[in-house]
Order: C-alpha cells, then structure tokens, then sequence
C-alpha cells in the first residue's frame, strides 16, 4: 500500500511536535508513524486527506515550534499500519535545530501555584516551556541525551510522558517533586532546613546577597528597592557603575518603569529576555548610574516565579562571574569564585550543560544587543544565492565573541561568548567550538575570521588546518547586516554606515567611522571620520579626556583643552602624539562619542565599562529635536572640528547638556548619511545599511532614519550590531568567495 513519506524540518524537536501530529492524525483519519531524527521529523502516513494533513503541519504547528520545510515522497507500507504510533528518536542530530530554553508557560504556572502536585516545585514545566538548549548534551534530543539522564521518572511523570494526550507527553525535562531535581538553601557551606525560597526571600528582604542558579548559569541577586542591597553588592562585585538588571513580575514593572505595549510583549515573549524600559525614578540611582533606561526581564522559570512571589518586589539580578571571566555554570565553581559574593546560594542537582547569559533586547527600535538565552540556537535563514555555499566556521572578534556556522540554507549564530583576552574567557571560546561544530555534526569548508593579526580568533584560525579567509572588521559589519536582511548574492552594492569602537581598517590603520560602498564580495572605503591620535592606544578608550584633548587640539582649541583638562597629563600625552609613539590615526566614531561626553563632565577621567561615556550621553539627550551640529566635508573625510567648535561656544553658553548630546546625535547622523545618500541617488548603492556598536544607540539610529527618509534602508533587528554579529557577516563573505573552495591545508 502506497502512502507518503513526509519530512518536516526545522525547529521541531522538544516542542511537543510528535504529539501534535499524533493528534492531528487522529482527528484527520491518518494512519502510520512519526519519529525524530537527525533530520528533524519523519512521518509515514496512510489514508485520509494528506495534502491537507500536510498543511495543517505547518498552519497548526506548536508555538515553539519553526517549520522551515515539509517535504513527502511515495512510501510503500509492506502491511497496512494499525493507528497512528508515536516511535522512539533514532539517529545523530546533525541538520536537525534545537529549540531554545522558553520561559514558564501560562499552565505550568498556575500549577505551582495551585493545588496539585507540583505546587511551588521549582522544575515543573511542559512541552511549551521549560529548559532545552542548556540541558542537552548531544542530538536528537531525548532525555537520556540531557542532563536529566540521572532523573528515573517517577510512575506519575512516567503516565504523564507516555500519554500523547497530555501536555507533556515525551516532555524531556518532565519531574516533580518525588523524582526530579532538588533544590536547597545553602549558607557557609551548610544546607539551611526549611523551604529554601522562602527562606531566601526572607534574608533578601533584610538586605543580604543571594547566589541563585538559573538557566544558564548563577545571578547576584538582591531586594533592587534596597539602595544599601545595592551599594552592598557592587562593592562586593566591584562595579561601580555597570547598569545591574533586574527581574520583576509583570504586576510589579509599574512601581519602578513605565513599559509600553511593545516593550511588554518582548519581555513575554519565550525567550524572556531583558528589555531596555524607562524607568521612572522610583529605584535607587545607584541600579543604572546615569541611565535613563532600565534592563528588565520577567522571571523565566518557576523558580523565578516562586523567589519573586515570597519576595514581593523587584530584584537585582546580574551575572554570577568574576570581572572579566564566563558566568558560573557549577554548584563547586560557584562556591569557590562566587562564596565572597554572596550571603548564600539558592542551588540544584540539576547540571547546566552550557552557559548561557541573558538576551539583551531593545522594543523600539528592535534590536538585539545580546544574543543569548532563548534566542541561541535559533538559526537564521541564507539570502538567495548562498543555497549551495560551502560550510563555513567564522570566528568573529576580540570582544563581544560569538562564532557562525553555515550549512544548509542557514546560519547558526552562537550565544554571547564575551571577551577573549582572560584565560577563562579563551577557555570558554574553545569550548564553545568544540560543542557546536560536534553537537551540529557540522564540518567546515573553511575558517572566516578577522583580519586583525593580533585578535587571538584570527591567530588560531591559521592553526586549524583549513583555509583562512581574513575579513576587513567593517567589511563583516556591513555583510551581517545584509544577511540578517536576506539582501541577495547578486542584489547589488549597498552604501554602508558602519560606526563603531575599532576594527582593523584595510590600511592597517584604525578605523570606526566609515561610509563603505560594497556588497559580500568587497568593499570600497568612501568616506570615513577625520582621523585624531588615539593616545595611549587602548588607554584611549578608557580615559575619554584623551579624545578631547586631541579633537580639541585639532579644532584649533587647545586654549580650552587646557582650561577643560587642567588637571590631566596633557603636555605629554600631546608629545607622544606628535611624536606619533604609541598614538595611532583612529576614525574611530566610538572615540568621539567619548570626547563629547567628556566635554560635558561624563567619565572623563575614566570609564568603568566599554561604551560607559556613550550610554550616557544617550541617555542625557533630550527626546526633541534640535538643529544638528555641522561637520565640515574635505574630500573623503568627515571632519568634526566645526562640531567641537560650536559644542564649545554651546558650553560656554550654558546651553542645557541634553539639547547639547541631542545636537552631536543629529549632526553626527547628518555627517554620514549625506555621502551615503547622495551614493544611493547617484545610482552607485541600491540601499543604505547601518551597523557597528554605535548604532545599538537608539537616538543615533532614530536620527539617521530621519536623515535617509525616503531610501531603502537595511537595519540589524535579531543580529547584534556591535561584534556580537560580525561572525554572520565573516561567514557569508567567506561563503561568497573562492578561498572557501580551495582544498584544505595539510
């Protein structure tokens, strides 16, 4: 008898799909078997309407779930097939996707805090919701392939898993209280008897620091409504002015921000990520020093749920790490590097498989900052053209790392993996190539990396054996931001404006404020910031009164340099820049965010954190608009002298600090959109693309908008915009080229 052989792919394993399409043959008269394999889901049906059985599999899919294709061939059954069976999971998993960790779902969270058995169990979760991604250990994903291996079902959670009617029918995770995980309140190396929540909530209440695992890894949490919590827990972190998150419910957001629609609807979203909100003041400043903007998220386990029921109000929750090392995964790491932290750990048997660091999103405009938890391992979709490129492994940068595979039509962009330069950090990067090239099966053609000789990624590219496309910093920025936007392979060239900190410009000097005409195959460099010495090299951007002094300097303004800056070093800072020892050329776009702020009394002595100076001065622009302050045009370079000029006269005036950052935004904007623009309407471009870390900055992106109104232009909504995104855009330029084809070195 001849039925159909039906493959969807996709993300499609551990969101209940199996169960959905046992369901669904039973309500349709379709006979036959489904599995998971390594290629996502395997349907052999019989009888029925299968063509519309079919659609039904992509119309009516589980929400978790992501139907890329459905597929179907002829099948012969040797004997007709008896009902329709749910079979085990055969096979490697390397085509099939991975669901990401999703957050407590609207069930599951009123079973904790009902009647049942599962009341105020801290791992209760379902189909729809509950760990995925840092609980597995290799594909398919079955329990005995996750960290839940250890967990013998209990009879109860054994009829639950087993009935294809209930909602956590072959739930991986499933448990309750009698069989699953446990967790415990441990202080000074003692576990405290008791209910460990609510003995948590009572000790945070009376200010104390709590050590809490998570998902994804351990968080620093204290009562955020408790200024001495606060204090207490950044000069035990020593971070003195790094905004801290917080996790509140959604009843609790309005004592302390003022979400609107959209911001709510991303902070439920599955992934619950943390959305940018503003906040309204009700917190102690010492939460978000200098920020007009608050990092929130919703509690995403029933843990969460359960610590912030006893507790009544909003968290600090921030990442449980040493300053500069990877987020702490295990009970014993924790103990050790985090014991001097806290005042006691909330903590589980249940293993983290990987780590995995809260999203950072941002509503309106969307954008991803932080590519993490609930968001990786989804994949991204290739742009035409690229369906029959070799298999790439880009290595991405030096900070905000993350890795790309390609293969298949799609692009895995992995989970923020930090910065590189400590040993723990380096360690953590290894591994994360190692997990996802073996969990995925996937097995490059070539190594993308950054064309930085002295980037770590770049200097272990060249030992894998494979051939190594180096890719120009900036180049990368612009082919991320056309891929995540799906722009063809032979679309046409774009106008880039890419504006960042630094990257390794193609003269071998720096650069950071660029206007690039170019397309996956190259780029042309045609406009770009008047370059100043960056004095000092790396000093240069953690101590911003250096880039005043040399923007001023070149102004023609050393007079107010020496009166701004008169408690400065300045003599011979400007010697070594004359004298051009250890002060190279910068474009840098990111280095005048920071003069500027300087200029206004922001950090000007030092930051405590990459891109301090630029928040603030974000966050101190006024929401009006104001007349842009001029740049001058002289050849291909964009000059801010005339800017520094009259940001002066501005001071010298008295003029309001926020009309005075709202007036750098325009201009700056007004700078670089001129050369793209005219690039577009000359024929030259088809579109306008903006990227690089300055256009996480929402005022900066709102007013370039403006600028290029009435042009196609091209954004970054789920790839990050800063380094966190360049491994996509490293990728696909080495899938465009030659050097991926060629035979591997021996």
């Amino acid at each position: 008898m001849t039925g159909r052989r039906i493959r969807v792919r996709g993300q499609v394993q551990g969101v209940g799909f199996r169960p959905f399409v046992w369901r669904l043959a039973q309500e349709m008269g379709v006979a036959g078997e489904v599995l998971n394999d390594g290629q996502g889901v395997l349907i052999r049906a019989l009888g029925g309407d299968l063509d519309a059985f079919e659609a039904a599999l992509v119309d009516r899919a589980p929400a978790l779930a992501r139907v890329d294709a459905v597929e179907h061939a002829p099948h012969a059954f040797a004997a007709p097939p008896r009902g329709f069976t749910i079979l085990p999971s055969r096979g490697s998993g390397a085509a099939t996707r991975v669901t990401p960790d999703a957050a407590t779902c609207p069930d599951c969270l009123a079973e904790i805090r009902g009647p049942g058995r599962r009341r105020g169990y801290a791992f209760t979760n379902c189909t729809q919701c509950g760990p995925r991604f840092t609980i597995l250990d290799r594909l398919p994903y079955d329990r005995a392939q996750t960290t839940m291996a250890g967990f013998a079902m209990c009879p109860a959670c054994r009829a639950e898993y087993d009935d294809p009617a209930d909602r956590r029918f072959h739930a991986q995770p499933i448990a309750c209280p009698d069989c699953g995980p446990r967790l415990w309140l441990e202080v000074a190396g003692a576990v405290v008897t008791g209910d460990p929540i609510g003995e948590a909530a009572r000790r945070l209440a009376a200010g104390q620091i709590i050590g809490v695992k998570g998902l994804g890894g351990f968080h620093l949490a204290c009562d955020a409504t408790d200024a001495a919590a606060v204090a207490l827990l950044r000069q035990r972190k020593r971070r003195p002015a790094k905004p801290f998150a917080l996790m509140a419910r959604a009843d609790m957001l309005a004592r302390f921000c003022a979400p609107t629609d959209g911001e709510l609807q991303l902070m439920r979203d599955p992934a619950a990520p943390i959305v940018l909100v503003r906040g309204t003041g009700a917190l102690p400043e010492s939460v978000a020093p200098g920020m007009a903007r608050l990092g929130v998220m919703l509690p995403a386990t029933p843990l969460h749920h359960l610590l912030l029921d006893a507790l009544g109000g909003p968290l600090v929750m921030t990442s449980g790490n040493l300053s500069g090392e990877p987020q702490v995964i295990g009970n014993a790491e924790a103990r050790a590097k985090l014991g001097a932290f806290v005042d006691g750990f909330v903590m589980h048997d249940r293993d983290i498989a990987r780590r995995l660091d809260d999203s950072v999103e941002r509503a309106a405009p969307r954008m991803v900052l932080r590519r993490a938890r609930g968001r990786v391992p989804g994949t991204l979709p290739l742009p035409p053209g690229f369906a029959d490129a070799p298999p790439v492994l880009a290595l991405g940068g030096q900070i905000k790392a993350a890795i790309c595979l390609t293969g298949s039509g799609q692009a895995l962009l992995s989970h923020h993996l930090g910065e590189l330069d400590a040993a723990l950090g380096w360690e953590a990067f290894l591994k994360a190539i190692a997990d996802y090239t073996a969990l995925f099966d996937h097995r490059p053609a070539c190594i993308a990396c950054d064309a930085h000789p002295g980037y770590r990624t770049t200097q272990h590219a060249q030992g894998m054996g494979l051939p190594v496309v180096a890719v120009q910093h900036h180049h990368a920025h612009l082919a991320a931001c056309l891929a995540e936007n799906l722009w063809p392979r032979d679309a046409g060239r774009v106008a880039g404006i890419i504006l960042d900190g630094t990257g390794y410009g193609a003269d071998g000097t720096v650069w950071g404020g660029e206007v690039l005409l170019g397309d996956y195959d190259g780029i042309q460099r045609v406009a770009h910031l008047a370059p100043a010495p960056l004095p000092g090299g790396d000093r240069a951007a953690r101590q911003p009164w250096r880039n005043l002094l040399m923007r001023l300097d070149q102004a023609g303004l050393a007079d107010i340099a020496d009166r701004w800056l008169g408690d400065f070093p300045r003599d011979p800072v400007r010697a070594a820049a004359q004298a051009g020892v250890n002060a190279p050329m910068g474009s840098s776009a990111g280095r005048l965010f920071d003069a500027v702020a300087a200029a206004l009394g922001i950090c000007r002595a030092a930051q405590s954190f990459e891109g301090e100076a630029a928040m603030r001065l974000e966050a101190l622009a006024t929401d009006a608009a104001e007349a842009p302050y001029p740049f001058a045009g002289n050849g291909p370079a964009i000059d801010p002298a005339p800017m520094m000029r009259a940001l002066a006269a501005d001071i010298a005036a008295d003029a309001e600090p926020g009309r005075i950052a709202a007036r750098f935004h325009a201009g700056l904007a007004q700078a670089f959109c001129g050369p793209a623009r005219a690039l577009v309407e000359a024929g030259q471009a088809e579109a306008v693309a903006l990227s690089g870390g300055c256009f996480q900055n929402a005022r900066l992106m709102r007013d370039c908008l403006a600028a290029l109104d009435g042009l196609p232009v091209l954004v970054h909504r789920e790839v990050p915009a800063n380094d966190g995104g360049l491994a996509l855009g490293q990728a696909l330029i080495a899938a465009a080229g030659q050097d991926c084809r060629a035979p591997a070195r021996r």
